[in-house]
């Protein structure tokens, strides 16, 4: 118990874990709260809990939308260190990453202003920048999709020629665990992409056509997931430490 507290304090002390955290339980009182909600005519006491977990959502979505007007210069340097991807084999990985990177440099400025305009600061509509930023958060994820079906398909080939080459056992475990954090980025992103495409505008696909259980539950798996690989990235640094 003892050492699962000091876990926890752990990661809420980074501004990354912390972030992960907020966004699990926010998308996990929508999952909640969806689901109580509908309970209007059989229990009305569980539909008042139900809409306060809702507004909680709400609540913790702002939170984090207000977090992130300080993550454009951190961003920024990221982009500048990735560059154009010199140090990577595979050209289509590369060009895939720099577009990635634009799509997510070219996002927070767009929910800045959407943010400033529904808190009045600025005297603009708020409604084509937060169409921008959602456009701009999918193509991020689509990316990232295409990129880790791109990676998992050099593993494949590097996992088939250590086989036939008959390399250590340490290698090709190695392989496999990168190909199962690929799988789980394209899982997670997958979730993410499918809310991002209920937000767009109405008649674009499933856009406005999920509820509010299902965005909750969408949003759920895709923040575990995020955990689940910062644990992991976490207990590798530790271990080559």
């Amino acid at each position: 118990m003892q050492q699962s507290v000091e876990s926890l304090v752990r990661v809420l002390e980074s501004y990354r874990g912390r972030d992960k955290v907020i966004r699990t339980v926010c998308y996990g009182s929508q999952l909640v709260g969806g689901v109580l909600s509908r309970k209007e005519e059989t229990d009305a006491s569980f539909y008042r809990l139900g809409r306060s977990l809702l507004l909680l959502s709400a609540q913790l979505s702002h939170c984090r939308t207000v977090l992130r007007l300080f993550d454009d210069l951190s961003m920024l340097a990221y982009s500048r260190s990735y560059g154009f991807g010199a140090g990577e084999e595979d050209g289509a990985v590369r060009w895939i990453s720099v577009l990635n990177n634009v799509a997510d440099q070219l996002y927070y400025p767009c929910e800045h202003i959407a943010w400033a305009a529904d808190a009045e600061l600025i005297k603009v509509k708020s409604d084509k920048w937060w169409l921008f930023s959602t456009v701009l958060w999918g193509t991020s994820l689509l990316l990232g999709i295409f990129r880790s079906f791109r990676v998992l398909l050099l593993l494949k080939k590097k996992l088939k020629r250590c086989e036939r080459d008959d390399d250590g056992s340490s290698s090709l475990s190695q392989l496999r665990t990168q190909m199962q954090v690929e799988v789980l980025s394209v899982v997670g992103s997958m979730a993410d992409l499918s809310n991002a495409i209920h937000w767009m505008p109405h008649g674009f696909l499933w856009a406005g056509r999920f509820p509010s259980w299902l965005v909750g539950l969408m949003g759920t798996i895709s923040s575990l997931i995020g955990l689940i690989q910062m644990s992991a990235g976490d207990s590798d640094q530790s271990g080559s430490a």
